[in-house]
């Protein structure tokens, strides 16, 4: 299938490992040109070069910290000057402190509000205007199963990407007619660095192996087994590209049915 993601230029955050890095491999298989961003400039470089050899995509690489304002305004500012427009966002972030509801400390809610939240809504407002005048476009956020079920050590993850939902909702509604589709993807139990600091620090917790954590967390899952980063990426491509034209407002698993809830 062709997703007619060719020559689009995307923005990836979160790219220099695990989700993001995933997404920005999929979408410049698919043609597309894309910036990749993340805090260290030599893992990005790294994953631009192995983007580049792999798919013969232009790439183009801004490190920077995106829970700065300037930071969000100095990636896009770049991506338009070096592409020409902006096609396709994807909002990722490196994830809110682990922290419980009951002893979140005030330093550890500050980040999580600034990088679980804020920065979506800059994102999303920085880049409207661009995808405006290429006459349409898509903004995918990855977020994170706890929106759907709370977990031990995550209370802050779903304190505020429950927020970048309702946010989505309203961006959807107010954007829809000029052909921006808006629509968030939460992964859960798929391997990354994220998920195995998660883990790690919960087989700490229960006086058990990483491994033992790991084939826990499997378990738990419909499917039986954890999931591989390019799954998730692929429904972002999908979502990204001409053949997603009527869903939008949406929050969609990728989790090998973790959740069981049935809304």
């Amino acid at each position: 299938m062709d997703l007619g993601l060719k020559d689009k230029v995307a923005i990836i955050g979160g790219a220099s490992k695990g989700l993001g890095r995933a997404s920005a491999q999929v979408l410049a298989e698919e043609g597309a040109k894309i910036t990749i961003c993340s805090r260290t400039s030599a893992d990005l470089e790294k994953a631009a070069d192995e983007i580049r050899s792999s798919t013969g995509a232009e790439v183009l690489t801004y490190a920077a910290d995106l829970d700065k304002l300037e930071s969000i305004t100095g990636l896009i500012s770049s991506t338009v000057e070096k592409f020409g427009g902006l096609d396709i966002l994807v909002n990722n972030s490196g994830g809110p402190p682990l922290a419980r509801a009951v002893d979140a400390t005030e330093e550890q809610w500050e980040t999580a509000v600034h990088r679980s939240l804020i920065f979506f809504g800059r994102m999303c407002r920085e880049s409207i205007p661009h995808l405006r005048q290429r006459g349409g476009g898509r903004i995918i956020n990855i977020l994170a199963s706890t929106v759907y079920n709370p977990l031990p050590n995550l209370a802050l993850s779903g304190a505020t990407r429950m927020g970048v939902v309702a946010y989505s909702k309203s961006l959807a509604d107010e954007v829809g007619r000029d052909g921006i589709l808006v629509n968030n993807v939460c992964p859960g139990s798929i391997l990354s660095e994220r998920m195995l600091s998660n883990v790690s620090s919960r087989a700490k917790e229960l006086g058990i192996s990483v491994d033992e954590a790991l084939a826990n967390r499997a378990k738990d899952t419909a499917l039986g087994r954890v999931g591989e980063p390019v799954e998730l990426a692929n429904l972002v491509a999908f979502l990204a590209s001409d053949k997603s034209t009527y869903i939008t407002g949406t929050t969609i698993l990728v989790d090998g049915g973790l959740v069981r809830s049935v809304m």
